[in-house]
């Protein structure tokens, strides 16, 4: 028996870990391109545009002033706000765009539609056109709500993709900065122009989110990730420094509006207020460089590893195994002859469940025949299915009642003899617990689905639940109520998204996610239309008729009958909700994320980020892999 040891190698000559301080490496011009080029960037920058694209959601700020200066009435402005919730949520052609488009150009169309819409709402405002028609104004809030789902399909869907085992996590982060948007655009409102004309919060809002849009517009894209030693693909580490960071925000948010209604301040005063805000919003470059110098590290350690050559190797010869070489060079090329393959049977592109043959017919023929829950559905498998009819109506009873709520919350103030200050406040904890609802149902429904496997529709019932208690509230009018209201409805309003949007993403795949995304969110503006335009708006006109013939209604009953029909459409949600419940149990105490961490649920097409190598060994392993699957 003879031993053969490598040459030069030496069992403890292991390559030493690279030095280097690292102020010195993230000071260096290599290492702010790999950050630009990152994709912790892009959740970065998707972080940002999420925070500048929640417009839609301070209605009630200036829609007063919308009121008195075009001469509208409640129904009319409720038809105006039905026209903002339909183009902030119909987003197919943002979603088939995306379908064919990289995410950059649907920022820019967004951006694009953002400024010409509300900048002509300002003008209409402010006096410097003509009065436009109703259907004109409509067509104006429209276009410009319309970029709001531009940016959700060219951020958030890019984001699912780019980390598809922590969506859940992924969606409550980004839709949490939505939520918090409003009360950043108060602050921002207050800074900029002292908060004394509320058209000057139109053009906030025309010109800020287009140009953050354009700013990161070629930093939001796809890049799939390579998996790394260990077996983990993602780490949520990252994304629970984000949300640390995101409650920093809401609470800096939280005080400011308390103390604001306390103390007066002056227009220096907001200026400085609002320097701690930039600052927390520009906080989570701090988390990406710090996650990007980790996988500079990492990189540098597998340079080393490849510059250090193959480990040592040992050979052992044994003499008594040399009488089994020509039997086995023989069976080798016995094994070498060729064998006739075993005859197959071909399949045709419409055999596949999950796609269509190009073809109206085959996309007909397969559309009643959808794969398992988890696989990816074609647009029109989706739609048909059972699942999904049922989570829409659900949201439809839920977001549209919620919605409700938010765009009246001035009226509604009003009607109850709040004073006109409080409508700004009111907006403010609406849009912080609108936040604290996405975060929370993000990330806790994330924890117990895979810790406990509890379907995510069952938390939906329960934030539909709560809903009705804050409609309850309106609708009584309870003394001093109307801030406890205000806290309930927006966090059941936030915490709804993240949960319908992860279900979607969950139950229908994730190919044609950047449609069905947006198909979810068509529950809103049709909730809103039900409930707002035809409820809300119609009892409200009405009663205020009865009281005065006509203008501003006072009292508890201008919106009791309507909040109590939203209570119980509501509760008509939770009920349907349950329903999904029951059909998805199976599903959900199943591991419904198996599939990306074995590798099967990565596209055949993707490709390694710029500059990143591949692990040291992979090649071999997936060889290896090849040649048992072959076997088998």
């Amino acid at each position: 028996m003879v031993y053969d040891a490598g040459a030069g190698s030496s069992p403890a000559a292991e390559p030493a870990a690279p030095a280097g301080s690292p102020l010195r490496v993230i000071l260096t011009r290599g290492f702010a391109r790999q950050v630009l080029a990152g994709r912790w960037f892009t959740v970065f920058a998707s972080l940002l545009i999420m925070a500048a694209s929640g417009a839609t959601y301070i209605f009630a700020a200036y829609s007063g002033a919308l009121k008195s200066a075009l001469g509208y009435d409640q129904r009319a402005l409720n038809t105006v706000s039905f026209a903002k919730d339909l183009g902030a949520n119909l987003g197919v052609l943002p979603g088939l765009l995306n379908e064919v488009t990289p995410p950059w150009a649907v920022l820019a169309a967004g951006a694009a539609m953002n400024l010409a819409g509300y900048l002509m709402v300002y003008l209409a405002v402010s006096g410097r056109t003509a009065r436009p028609p109703l259907w004109l104004l409509c067509l104006y809030f429209f276009a410009g709500a319309n970029s709001q789902a531009f940016a959700n399909t060219g951020a958030l869907v890019t984001c699912v993709k780019n980390f598809p085992e922590s969506r859940g996590v992924v969606i409550g982060i980004l839709k949490g900065f939505v939520g918090l948007s409003g009360a950043v655009y108060t602050q921002l409102y207050l800074a900029f122009y002292g908060g004394e004309d509320p058209e000057s919060l139109i053009l906030l809002i025309a010109w800020l989110p287009a140009a953050v849009s354009v700013v990161f517009v070629h930093t939001v894209r796809y890049m799939p990730y390579p998996r790394r030693r260990g077996g983990k693909e993602t780490s949520t580490n990252p994304f629970f420094c984000f949300l640390y960071l995101s409650i920093a925000l809401a609470c800096f948010l939280l005080v400011m509006i308390v103390v604001q209604r306390q103390v007066p301040f002056s227009r220096g005063a907001y200026g400085v207020a609002a320097a701690p805000l930039l600052i927390l919003l520009l906080m989570p470059l701090c988390v990406v460089i710090k996650q990007e110098y980790k996988i500079h590290r990492e990189r540098q350690l597998d340079d080393a590893l490849r510059a250090a050559g193959p480990p040592p190797t040992i050979t052992v010869v044994d003499a008594a195994a040399s009488n089994h070489v020509q039997m086995s060079t023989d069976t080798k090329k016995a094994e070498q002859q060729p064998v006739a393959p075993p005859p197959t049977s071909r399949s045709t592109p419409s055999s596949s469940p999950s796609s269509c043959s190009g073809r109206l017919g085959g996309c007909v023929r397969t559309m009643f025949r959808p794969p398992a829950r988890g696989e990816d559905h074609s647009i029109l498998q989706a739609l048909v299915s059972v699942d999904m009819l049922v989570l829409f109506v659900s949201a439809i009873c839920g977001v549209g009642g919620t919605l409700t709520a938010i765009d009246n919350m001035g009226q509604i103030g009003q009607s109850l003899g709040y004073p006109s200050r409080s409508t700004n406040t009111f907006v403010s904890l609406i849009s912080i617990w609108n936040y604290a609802g996405r975060v929370t149902a993000g990330y806790a429904s994330e924890a117990v689905l895979s810790r406990h496997r509890v379907p995510r529709p069952l938390l939906l019932t329960l934030v539909l639940l709560l809903a009705c208690a804050g409609h309850l509230l309106i609708a009584f009018g309870v003394p001093r109520s109307l801030y406890a209201a205000s806290v309930v409805v927006g966090f059941c309003f936030g915490a709804q998204w993240p949960l319908v949007f992860a279900v979607i993403s969950e139950l229908f795949g994730l190919k044609r996610y950047s449609t069905l995304h947006n198909f979810g969110g068509m529950a809103s503006p049709v909730g809103a239309y039900l409930l707002n335009v035809r409820v809300a708006g119609r009892l409200y006109d009405a009663e205020a008729a009865r009281q005065r013939g006509g203008g501003a209604c006072l009292g508890v009953e201008c919106f009791r009958r309507s909040f109590l029909i939203i209570a119980a459409a509501t509760a008509l949600g939770a009920a349907v909700s349950l329903v999904l419940v029951w059909r998805t149990w199976g599903f959900y105490r199943g591991d419904i994320y198996a599939r990306f961490r074995d590798g099967e649920g990565a596209a055949a097409g993707d490709s390694l980020p710029v500059g990143q190598p591949r692990r040291p060994g992979a090649e071999g392993e997936e060889a290896a892999a090849a040649v048992s699957g072959g076997k088998g």
